[in-house]
């Protein structure tokens, strides 16, 4: 299992290459590779599903449901604090050496301590480490997804076209960054 450790604001050594999360804002958890249909996972994925529809178009919801997450492509990721799930992020194998972040969603809870920043610099590590030389996203473009956006701006992402198999809308942003 993959696994990075918190505590007091630390992460095991080479999980934060990329700007550190300001000291206190993470008590203690962990980052692992986790079943996306888990009970809890289930239900949390159902609020991110459920909020996603109420924002966007059906047409434009492209979230992952469990079965979308536990595809052979894609690697599920949970942030846990004492056993109790936090937040969640995947990675999908798009081949040619290029990656896509899907399904990122913090708990209301535990917005604002920096975890969404913590999973996504996971995320891109492991990217990284699997050789892919480009990682990509889409996300709403919206003003409801201005925080996402600006925690992807922050990690070096920068607007592309649309990759894979998504068409252009006035409800999405492609974004996009060389590793």
């Amino acid at each position: 299992m993959t696994e990075a450790r918190i505590a007091e604001g630390q992460i095991a050594e080479g999980q934060i290459a990329e700007g550190q999360i300001a000291e206190g804002q993470i008590t203690e958890g962990q980052i692992a590779v986790d079943d996306p249909a888990a009970d809890d996972v289930l239900m949390l994925l159902g609020r991110h599903l459920a909020l996603m529809r109420s924002i966007s178009p059906p047409e434009d919801v492209h979230a992952l449901d469990a079965a979308g997450l536990a595809e052979p492509a894609v690697t599920f990721f949970s942030y846990r604090r004492d056993g109790r799930l936090l937040a969640v992020g995947a990675l999908k194998e798009l081949g040619g050496g290029h990656g896509e972040l899907k399904s990122m969603h913090t708990a209301e809870a535990a917005r604002g301590r920096g975890i969404g920043k913590l999973m996504l610099t996971h995320i891109v590590q492991v990217a990284r480490a699997r050789g892919y030389r480009r990682l990509s996203l889409e996300t709403g473009s919206m003003d409801a997804f201005r925080p996402a956006r600006s925690l992807y701006e922050a990690a070096g992402f920068t607007y592309c076209d649309p990759f894979g198999d998504y068409r252009p809308s006035a409800n999405s942003a492609f974004m996009t960054r060389q590793l």
